[in-house]
């Protein structure tokens, strides 16, 4: 074996381990060092290349959410955090869900628009983080920012329709579905419906605990 895959086998396993801690944290249990992990959105750091691969290694689909081809190592996961997800710009901007400083997902809003106020949002976690509400929560987090600090008023954000997580994501944060954009997305030979959810500052907020964000 090429000492190139070694040092990429160690890489994965170390952040396999991370992603471990990180799970306990959100179950209630204790890592073996250290307190209970917080939750919290914040800005993503050139640190967290290791868990970004750890996140793509467990689910391959979210390559998806990123536009960049190779992403199987720790150094081409720093590049898309240097070049897409730490970046902020006043049409962009993402925040990862930290679970005890370990970055297992993102919320974002791209396309924001200060003429219409618009903005589209994104998301993704890890599938240790899924199952527990977080998504809705970070979610609901980042739309409320967006509304507050950025007076946006209409947030915009689209799921295959072959994803009910993601739609039940979006109803529980406030985006009420508005309609069904035929055959949207290309996925290989094969193209998919993609239904589209909004929420407008003026919609009530959605019942749920948010994120410290920062």
């Amino acid at each position: 074996m090429a000492a190139a895959d070694l040092h990429l086998i160690s890489r994965t396993k170390r952040a396999a381990r991370s992603g471990t801690r990180a799970a306990a944290a959100l179950s209630g249990t204790r890592p073996e060092a250290g307190p209970m992990a917080a939750v919290e959105l914040r800005p993503w750091r050139e640190s967290d290349a290791e868990s970004l691969l750890h996140a793509l290694l467990a689910c391959p689909d979210l390559r998806k959410q990123f536009g960049y081809g190779n992403m199987s190592t720790v150094a081409k996961c720093l590049q898309v955090i240097r070049r897409q997800l730490a970046i902020c710009l006043p049409s962009t901007q993402n925040f990862a869900v930290s679970v005890g400083g370990q970055a297992l997902g993102n919320v974002g809003i791209s396309h924001i628009e200060h003429r219409l106020d618009t903005g589209w949002m994104h998301y993704w976690l890890a599938p240790e983080a899924r199952g527990r509400g977080l998504a809705t929560r970070a979610v609901a987090s980042v739309a409320g920012w967006a509304f507050r600090e950025q007076d946006l008023f209409r947030l915009e954000l689209g799921h295959r329709v072959n994803n009910p997580a993601s739609c039940s994501v979006a109803i529980r944060a406030g985006f009420p579905a508005e309609g069904v954009e035929r055959q949207k997305v290309k996925e290989g030979r094969h193209r998919l419906d993609v239904e589209t959810h909004a929420r407008l500052r003026t919609d009530p907020p959605p019942a749920v605990e948010l994120l410290p964000l920062r």
